[in-house]
């Protein structure tokens, strides 16, 4: 008897505990983190955010407190959060030093590997106590992926330049998120093998490297854009056959799981020139 109370007493205490350590009021410091809290159901904890967090639509309506340039701390402070939820990538280094030593619990979000997307979901699941949500989330995201990667897995290769920003000139290489977002389509990556995860480069380099397909996300951006006219180099066989493709950027750059609808949009346009330039060959 003495025993089963002491058991009782335990799972009791382990019980407290947990409660005790779930999140309440939260700040999301990258739009992809609002996105994955929503999806495990903790939607409605969080209590401030940074720029370009616009979905679900519910979103649009959590105070903003900064962006990539920086948060504001006293804006952040003075929304009292018991847990901040960060991206290495998207904050300044320092901005989230100065959090951490004022005894805010800092979270960070990996947003590295498409295959662990999952792991996120589960972490925030654990974080907020919506253990069984998060679960159920990274279960579908899981049995949907391999369900793409096995759709294109034994479709024919084409060379793909992604043009990830027009001016200056950047593309990505093997180490990236979107490089792996390619090798699900089974394609190519024209600059894979280059010494820097985001390289600048010219079109020299694009000539020289003669990619098939060129992509080209459409992103969001307060900046304006300086669009590249690819018809003046013809001698580029994406060009010479007209070979471009529009992507949603929001879906193929953020860390959530409507990564799945980007990258199977994306997929299915690059297998239609695929089959164009079967189509050639024949």
């Amino acid at each position: 008897m003495q025993r089963y109370s002491l058991l009782l007493l335990m799972l009791l205490l382990i019980s407290l505990n947990s409660q005790a350590a779930e999140a309440k009021r939260i700040v999301a410091l990258a739009p992809h983190i609002v996105e994955n809290l929503f999806t495990v159901g903790a939607g409605d904890l969080i209590v401030g955010t940074v720029d370009y967090a616009d979905f679900p639509a519910q979103a649009n309506q959590i105070p903003r407190i900064g962006g990539y340039n920086g948060i504001q701390l006293e804006k952040l402070l003075a929304l009292k959060p018991d847990l901040v939820i960060a991206w290495q990538t998207g904050s300044k280094k320092i901005d989230l030093e100065k959090v951490e030593k004022l005894g805010i619990k800092v979270v960070y979000s990996e947003a590295k590997d498409i295959n662990k997307v999952a792991d996120e979901l589960r972490l925030f699941g654990q974080l907020t106590g919506n253990v069984q949500q998060a679960e159920g989330a990274a279960g579908a995201f899981t049995a949907q992926f391999n369900a793409i990667k096995g759709r294109y897995a034994d479709t024919p290769s084409l060379k793909v330049f992604y043009q990830l920003w027009p001016e200056p000139m950047m593309t990505v290489n093997k180490n990236t998120w979107i490089h792996q977002l390619l090798m699900v389509c089974g394609v190519e990556n024209a600059f894979a093998n280059n010494a820097t995860d985001y390289p600048q480069i010219s079109i020299e380099n694009v000539i020289k490297a003669s990619p098939q397909v060129i992509i080209v996300p459409d992103e969001k951006t307060k900046k304006q854009v300086k669009m590249v006219d690819w018809h003046k180099w013809p001698e580029i066989p994406a060009v010479k056959y007209d070979q471009f493709i529009t992507v949603n950027a929001d879906l193929l750059h953020r860390y959530s799981t409507r990564v799945l609808d980007g990258v199977t949009d994306m997929c299915d346009k690059i297998l239609a020139s695929k089959a164009f330039y079967q189509a050639q060959v024949k």
